[in-house]
């Protein structure tokens, strides 16, 4: 397997990952407002990716790979509502443990580690391309 298409199967993976990344990210701020149904219950708890290397038999290539989403243990977030239908005995509602500005931060990370690894394979492309047009002699 030549270095350029290794190259190409890790930017790819890459971008598979941060993808994956993304929606866990989208599922926390989507779900960053919900509240438990009842006093008794608890609200969307917070997804945080694990990553793993998984070796390319074909290459021999280690990949990054999203694992799963592991629940993020933080304590969720109260506040003083008591009229609200989810407040327990001491008016207090429990919010998920989301922290917007983190996840914005972390969807910024996601998208330029994908936007590196788009680099990666359409500098590659104009590579092959130039190859393929210097060994037609033009």
């Amino acid at each position: 397997m030549s270095d350029m298409s290794v190259a190409l199967k890790i930017a790819a993976a890459g971008m598979r990952a941060q993808s994956s990344r993304m929606r866990v990210i989208a599922e926390n701020v989507a779900n960053s407002g919900s509240t438990a149904q009842g006093p008794d219950g608890q609200p969307y708890r917070r997804k945080v990716p694990v990553f793993t290397e998984e070796l390319d038999k074909a290459s021999g290539t280690k990949l990054v790979r999203m694992r799963k989403a592991e629940p993020d243990k933080s304590d969720f977030r109260t506040v003083y509502d008591p009229g609200h239908p989810a407040a327990n005995a001491q008016g207090y509602v429990k919010y998920p443990n989301v922290d917007s500005l983190v996840e914005l931060m972390d969807m910024r990370q996601a998208q330029r580690s994908f936007e590196a690894n788009v680099s990666v394979i359409e500098n590659s492309r104009a590579m092959l391309s130039r190859t393929l047009e210097l060994l037609q002699g033009r």
